[in-house]
């Protein structure tokens, strides 16, 4: 079947079968390998992706349901002149990766927690983020970085 979207701003169409996840779409029918398949379990939260708006787990969603939405991925976050946007640079200034693997889903879930709740508390952030996983960083400066995308001081608590 045809499906049609726009993604990142630009209008793309293909074909996909029934049973095509809308992560497979974006990686091979479009090219934007930004999106990663952790798991395909939907626990990872690498495949994060905005949805008309709303953060989805793209490996829980299939292309065909996507047809006629609008899709964010992690290449349409920076900014219109190319550069980081606030939440990739807070990420990139505290050191919120290290392998990267997570870091498109974690940016992705910072950007729908940010629009849901501009100045979140250290302890929100956290339970936002309980659906994405990360195998190296110990969450601490993911955190960190997304307060310091809020506009909040960056200082953590004894337990974070």
């Amino acid at each position: 079947m045809k499906v049609s979207m726009k993604v990142n701003g630009t209008g793309m169409s293909g074909e996909v079968e029934g049973r095509t996840l809308l992560v497979e779409f974006l990686r091979g029918g479009l090219g934007l390998t930004g999106t990663h398949v952790g798991c395909d379990t939907s626990q990872c939260g690498a495949c994060v992706v905005h949805v008309n708006g709303e953060a989805v787990k793209a490996c829980t969603m299939f292309a065909a349901e996507a047809d006629g939405a609008e899709v964010t991925t992690i290449e349409g976050m920076a900014n219109a002149d190319g550069s980081l946007s606030t939440i990739q640079q807070a990420f990139q200034d505290h050191h919120g990766l290290q392998c990267g693997f997570c870091t498109p889903g974690m940016v992705m879930s910072a950007a729908a927690l940010l629009k849901e709740n501009p100045k979140p508390t250290e302890a929100q952030v956290r339970e936002y983020l309980e659906g994405n996983l990360c195998r190296c960083t110990g969450y601490h400066n993911i955190v960190k970085a997304i307060m310091a995308a809020s506009g909040q001081a960056v200082e953590m608590t004894a337990a974070g």
